[in-house]
């Protein structure tokens, strides 16, 4: 029996229920339209066409961990080593590109395919110790992102690897029309993130995963190899960010991806996705990964001092969170 008050009204009756679900399924959206309203009132140039594939571009890589990061994150994990893993996931797919007695037409493709199948390695070895071995989310991934960052120094010598081929450039820089190829990218694993998580069987059992995992071990659910897929679908949404951030620095950088877990994770929470799983949506990621772009974008044009827009993310984090707990102990 739900306790709350209620209405009349021409469908029936609205409970307190009723209204903090649509707070919690609509809020971001209404979040993301007053943001923009304000940043279109204090600039003239953040609604011009060039500004807005401009904030798209900026926020692809954070945009394709992030749906991966959704999944982790909604049966009750997480993943620390997304940004250790696009940097050696980068050196990698760079380092692959240079064998010199091989043609372009070959060495793409080469490089592509060991940069997907290092960074879905990296999650297979976070799944497998989670998943058969019972290590902590955080303890195993924070070792990886620890392992692979010192991978990245190593393979690299410290060094950037780049003259790349030029056809590669296409897939971090190209354009079709006024569209940059890597938004495109970026809304292709939205799409599919989506019809992954919301109108399928395992979508479904990562939900339930995160509301009880030991209920839906109980019903027949093999929960082991549910998650495990989930850290190799994130290990390799990961390395796909990766290969398309070697494509567009026109090199594989051991340093770059540095602070990317803050970012990818605070736009899942700010999505309205809860750090203690069950509850989370790939929409909801999209609109957090857009706010915290347009965040950034915003405050750089109103010359914000970049000290003062840490301090705001941090704060929007903490809203986040607060509100995310406040639904909850209400429901």
């Amino acid at each position: 029996m739900t306790v709350g008050f209620t209405e009349n009204s021409g469908s029936g009756i609205v409970t307190i229920n009723n209204y903090l679900s649509l707070v919690q399924k609509y809020g971001i959206i209404v979040a993301f339209i007053v943001e923009c309203v304000i940043f279109a009132l204090w600039s003239e140039f953040f609604l011009t066409v060039p500004n807005i594939m401009n904030v798209l571009n900026q926020v692809v890589i954070y945009g394709i961990i992030a749906v991966g990061m959704t999944f982790v994150i909604i049966t009750g994990g997480i993943d620390l080593s997304v940004g250790s893993s696009v940097a050696l996931v980068g050196v990698l797919t760079a380092s692959a590109m240079k064998i010199g007695f091989l043609p372009s037409w070959i060495v793409i493709p080469l490089g592509i395919l060991i940069g997907l199948g290092i960074g879905s390695l990296t999650g297979m070895i976070s799944g497998f110790s989670i998943t058969f071995f019972n290590m902590a989310p955080f303890i195993i991934t924070l070792a990886m992102m620890t392992i692979c960052r010192g991978a990245a120094f190593l393979t690299s010598n410290g060094f950037a690897v780049g003259d790349l081929p030029e056809a590669f450039s296409f897939l971090g820089r190209g354009r079709v029309g006024i569209i940059p190829v890597p938004v495109i990218v970026m809304l292709l694993v939205f799409a599919f993130g989506h019809l992954l998580l919301a109108h399928t069987r395992f979508g479904r059992y990562v939900y339930s995963i995160g509301g009880n995992e030991e209920a839906t071990r109980l019903s027949g659910v093999n929960t082991k190899r549910i998650k495990f897929l989930v850290y190799v679908l994130a290990g390799f949404l990961t390395s796909l960010s990766g290969v398309v951030l070697t494509s567009r620095l026109g090199a594989g950088v051991p340093n770059s991806g540095e602070m990317y877990e803050l970012y990818v994770i605070a736009a899942v929470v700010v999505g309205g996705t809860s750090l203690s799983g069950g509850v989370g949506s790939i929409m909801g990621t999209f609109f957090g990964v857009l706010i915290i772009g347009v965040l950034y974008n915003g405050l750089n044009l109103v010359n914000v001092s970049s000290y003062w827009q840490m301090v705001i993310l941090g704060i929007v984090i903490v809203g986040a969170v607060l509100l995310d707990q406040f639904l909850k102990k209400e429901k």
